[in-house]
């Protein structure tokens, strides 16, 4: 189970997708990590990163409903990173309004 970097840092840090791909001019070095919290743990963006600079990216959910989710779907690539993402749509005033992608 992943919990993406990418979620928890609300985007400093991209995650991308795995694959293995050999370069003869230069070395790879692949880092794993591993972070599970418990299914009753709300899971999304640190509190700590977000401001009104830096408002959410990503929704907040709890574990559980991210781990059936996450089996649940027929994924391709980043397919759920993107389904957690929030949108903000721009009104013509323009105002922004936060939407979730569902």
């Amino acid at each position: 189970m992943l919990l993406s970097l990418q979620i928890l840092s609300n985007g400093a840090y991209t995650s991308i997708e795995h694959r293995a791909a050999v370069n003869k001019e230069r070395e790879r070095i692949s880092v794993a990590m591993f972070f599970n919290p418990k299914f009753e743990a709300e899971i999304g963006p640190v509190k700590s990163l977000l401001s009104p600079e830096t408002p959410p990216l990503f929704k907040r959910m709890l574990m559980e409903d991210y781990f059936k989710d996450f089996f649940s779907s027929n994924l391709n690539g980043k397919a759920h990173l993107e389904k957690m993402r929030i949108q903000c749509v721009e009104r013509d005033r323009g105002e922004k309004v936060e939407t979730q992608i569902q």
